[in-house]
């Protein structure tokens, strides 16, 4: 650590009076990023090798690693001359002040005017992670021994194929077996993060991360509500069609009002895939190798024409699902790396052969090639990175979007040429998979969850409750039997312990996927949403990189602007699943709606 501040006290030294503001401003920030970036691939490295090999040696490293990073990040002297600085932002190259800016924001996450609670944080942070990694899921115990293991992979098999509700229930419930060992660790980062973000004027933590969006709090809320607003009409009908359709599948009466949680094929209810007919690909993918999904999500790209991944990048992910018998433990949530804000991507992901790793594997490229694009000499290090984090998610969509394009599917031999696909099934298909049944979890349910955890210091003996008191109100959802606070349901989900505040990322990306293929497919291709193909058409790559190879040199709503000639909004989306409408309102004729 001592060696650490000393470099940092050398390197950012003031220059000579001589020098003018901008002069002596950019020497700063240059002085900055060479250090930030060097000590930012240690940590990196060291976050790579705990999520993919958890061990306490791992551990260590990851702990003393992210430190460092956060010795140089919330340095005093950094926080200091930044506010100096940004004082005086009007006599600043933009430029400049964007990366000033940034500096600020991630000053703020781990102020080293705090040291204590900074080193405490980030501490407890990466054992989170580790008790998430490691963790075993388990089926069925005897004397307090787990006798039958079973993988978050396979969880999600048996939600997606079982049709037992029984076993589904026991599936269900194994799942959320992480949450009471995750929550004590949360209770005690939801005091930490909330003191971090208050020593920086910010009301809140969930303030302090909204504020990646240029966005209050009050301001972002307003935007998650004004979504689930536009979407409500025909998430309504998808909820009433879902629940008599998995009432006749599990030979149950019609819920009366929410679903049971366990009736749906996902852990969260955050996608609901097997409710229309005749789109289950997953048989079309026997015989295909895991290797071969990853190779046609680097096809897809290639496309359009980006340049073939790095050699680096096939040698240094972690791409497959492990043996069963492995003892190595590994993160089991797919995700993209730029390990040091250069050449060295990597994505960690656990790739088996069916439909839900084939739209996986096309987002996390998504976002992989998003970091190829804006690693150039004009983009400045502090500035690699997505216009927003939701700019990043949502072109990582886009590709997942690309990845079920019927013309596609035909194109690398998923479907036979003599396989006829309902339309309205296949759009209705997507709405349930894809986007709609997906904005309720996202903009609603976890954001205002965590919105109250830190915004509103929610107590820890209220977590579970309020969590499915939202649920219920944006889902339509309930559990199989109540849930006392023993549990922490909330606590289940990966995003909500290692990134916290967050989701509301995912939600904006979902709109943005569709003003993107909006714009692609009208204006570059003058094509039907629906049919639209992208793969092959590289004035669609041209188009991409104008938006890719920005980072966040621009503010995210200019550059939507300047791009798509739109604001953010619903429209494009709304536009896509018009087709809907009618079918969903002709199937839920004369039946019971709604569950408030």
């Amino acid at each position: 650590m001592f060696k650490t501040s000393f470099i940092l006290c050398v390197c950012l030294a003031s220059p000579s009076s001589a020098a003018t503001l901008q002069e002596e401003a950019a020497q700063f920030v240059r002085d900055y990023s060479s250090l930030y970036q060097s000590v930012y691939t240690v940590s990196g490295n060291a976050d790579w090798d705990a999520a993919t090999d958890v061990s306490p040696e791992h551990d260590g490293a990851r702990i003393a690693a992210n430190k460092a990073l956060a010795s140089v990040t919330g340095n005093p002297l950094v926080i200091e001359q930044c506010k100096r600085f940004l004082a005086q932002k009007k006599k600043l190259d933009p430029l400049l002040v964007r990366q000033l800016e940034r500096m600020l924001l991630s000053a703020a996450e781990n102020p080293g005017t705090l040291p204590d609670v900074t080193a405490k944080r980030v501490e407890l942070e990466a054992r989170q992670s580790s008790a998430m990694d490691s963790f075993q899921f388990c089926l069925e115990k005897k004397d307090g021994v787990c006798v039958k293991p079973v993988t978050a992979n396979d969880i999600d098999d048996s939600l997606v194929k079982e049709t037992d509700l029984a076993k589904r229930r026991a599936v269900w419930e194994a799942s959320k077996e992480i949450g009471p060992v995750l929550k004590p660790g949360l209770v005690e980062l939801q005091g930490l993060r909330n003191s971090v973000a208050a020593h920086f004027g910010y009301p809140s933590y969930f303030d302090l991360q909204t504020a990646n969006m240029s966005m209050s709090a009050d301001e972002l809320v307003a935007l998650m509500d004004q979504l689930l607003k536009d979407i409500q009409p025909l998430y309504e009908q998808l909820h009433c069609y879902a629940k008599y359709e998995l009432a006749e599948r599990y030979k149950q009466p019609v819920p009366e009002k929410a679903i049971p949680a366990h009736w749906i094929a996902n852990r969260w209810a955050q996608e609901w895939c097997g409710l229309a007919e005749g789109v289950d690909l997953d048989p079309y993918f026997k015989g295909k190798a895991p290797e071969w999904l990853v190779q046609q999500g680097e096809g897809f790209w290639t496309s359009l024409g980006f340049p073939r991944l790095p050699e680096s990048f096939w040698k240094k992910s972690d791409l497959y699902a492990l043996p069963k018998d492995s003892k190595r433990k590994k993160n089991t949530h797919a995700s993209a790396w730029h390990v040091d804000l250069d050449q060295d991507v990597r994505s960690l992901q656990n790739v088996e052969s069916n439909v839900y790793w084939w739209n996986t594997v096309h987002h996390e490229l998504g976002h992989v090639y998003y970091y190829v694009n804006y690693t150039t000499p004009t983009v400045p290090v502090l500035l690699r990175t997505g216009a927003t984090r939701a700019f990043h998610e949502g072109v990582a969509e886009f590709g997942g979007l690309s990845s079920s394009r019927e013309a596609y599917l035909r194109r690398v031999g998923l479907l036979p040429a003599d396989k006829k696909l309902d339309r309205e099934q296949w759009l209705l298909n997507q709405a349930f998979v894809e986007t709609v049944a997906f904005l309720p979890w996202a903009a609603g349910t976890v954001t205002a969850w965590e919105r109250d955890v830190y915004a509103k210091k929610l107590p820890a003996s209220e977590w579970n409750a309020r969590w499915w008191e939202y649920v219920r109100k944006y889902q339509g959802i309930e559990p199989p039997a109540p849930r006392g606070e023993e549990y922490c349901d909330a606590c289940t989900k990966t995003h909500v312990n290692d990134n916290p505040a967050y989701y509301y990322n995912y939600a904006v990306a979902t709109i943005l996927k569709y003003q993107l293929y909006a714009h692609i497919c009208r204006n570059i291709l003058k094509q039907d949403m629906q049919s639209c193909d992208p793969y092959g058409k590289p004035e669609v790559g041209e188009f991409l990189k104008k938006v890719l190879s920005a980072g966040a040199t621009k503010d995210w709503r200019a550059l939507l602007k300047e791009t798509t000639g739109q604001e953010l909004s619903t429209q494009p989306m709304m536009e896509y699943f018009q087709p809907l409408v009618g079918l969903l309102e002709k199937e839920n004729k004369g039946r019971q709606c709604g569950w408030q």
